[in-house]
């Protein structure tokens, strides 16, 4: 669930970039690689905003031969997984908190993806909504 396609369009002198999944996902840049780069930095930018507002974050889809993909980093991969798990169950911060026997506070920097948090607690607050985080080398 890490690996979002990308759509590289030549516009002009520059790269236009978009994903498919994530719509507000958009950037440019000036050559392949700079593209690339940049959206990796949209996606994860795009992310906050889903964050923010508390919306489900899309599974990205199966990306077309050859069609290059962006890889979010495992810490904001795992993120993604407890705030969907939590929407997808209807379980506020608060919530979470009690069942980890922890703050709300916690639980919201679990959530936020500016605060370095260990993986180890993302999977606990994942196993107390019933879930395991399963991390695998590819």
């Amino acid at each position: 669930m890490t690996a979002y396609p990308v759509n590289l369009r030549k516009d002009g002198k520059f790269i236009l970039v978009t994903l498919p999944d994530i719509p507000e996902a958009m950037t440019q840049g000036d050559n392949h690689a700079h593209a690339l780069a940049m959206a990796k930095e949209a996606l994860e930018s795009a992310m906050d905003f889903y964050f923010e507002d508390r919306r489900p974050i899309p599974t990205p889809s199966k990306p077309k031969r050859g069609q290059a993909v962006i890889e979010l980093s495992p810490s904001i991969a795992a993120k993604v997984l407890l705030l969907n798990e939590m929407l997808r169950q209807k379980v506020r911060p608060a919530d979470l908190a009690r069942r980890l026997g922890t703050t709300p506070q916690e639980v919201s920097r679990l959530t936020n993806l500016r605060h370095t948090t260990r993986i180890d607690r993302v999977d606990a607050a994942l196993r107390a909504l019933g879930k395991r985080l399963i991390v695998r080398a590819a």
